[in-house]
């Protein structure tokens, strides 16, 4: 799933110009397009050589971004690609789901900043929905439906609140790529203020994000 949505992503950013490579990008404030695959880049260049023992924080991501700013865009996805497969046998090896999920949900936002939507009914998107969605801890007993899927979470007993939603909305809601609003605004059976706060790995974003 890594190396599919590394190569797609891959290949839509060779295919832009030195405008839409500086367009930024709203899920993550700060970067533009090259920013974004700059850190994408860094991470197995980082991983292989065993100065990223986990998944990196504010600090690291921003030294990387900086690492990449200034070259050129080919030069970094000609190394991406030449360090990638490598990365991919450890990721298999030890299933290092974040990093699976990290290309992916940029692979979301450059769509998004680009405005060339796509790739969102995936397996890619679909496993990893899922996988972020089994790990929901709200304070009540929740009912997620996506499609055909029931996923319960929360403390033990009878669901108090139900949410229904795509895999892909789940993908990004769970990824801080929605704001509390458009938190709230989801397809709620009940009040959803007892687990906003719960709903999200990384954010929720600072604005909406309309894609």
């Amino acid at each position: 799933m890594y190396r599919e949505t590394r190569e797609r992503l891959a290949g839509l950013v060779a295919g832009l110009d030195e405008t839409q490579l500086g367009i930024p990008v709203p899920a993550c404030p700060g970067w533009s397009v090259a920013d974004v695959i700059g850190h994408l880049a860094a991470i197995p260049e980082d991983a292989l050589a065993g100065r990223l023992t986990g998944q990196p924080g504010a600090e690291e991501t921003a030294a990387q971004v900086d690492r990449f700013r200034g070259r050129p865009v080919v030069q970094t996805l000609a190394g991406w690609a030449e360090l990638a497969p490598r990365f991919e046998e450890v990721v298999a090896a030890f299933k290092v789901w974040p990093a699976v999920i990290d290309v992916a949900s940029h692979e979301q936002d450059i769509r998004g900043a680009v405005g060339q939507p796509g790739a969102r009914d995936t397996e890619v998107i679909r496993e990893m929905s899922g996988w972020l969605l089994a790990r929901l801890a709200p304070p009540v007993r929740m009912r997620v439906t996506v499609e055909e899927t029931q996923i319960q979470v929360g403390p033990d007993g009878e669901p108090v609140l139900g949410l229904t939603t795509t895999w892909y909305e789940a993908f990004r809601w769970r990824m801080g790529r929605r704001s509390r609003d458009q938190l709230a605004a989801l397809d709620w059976s009940g009040d959803p203020a007892p687990v906003l706060d719960h709903l999200v790995v990384f954010g929720p974003a600072r604005a909406d994000i309309i894609e």
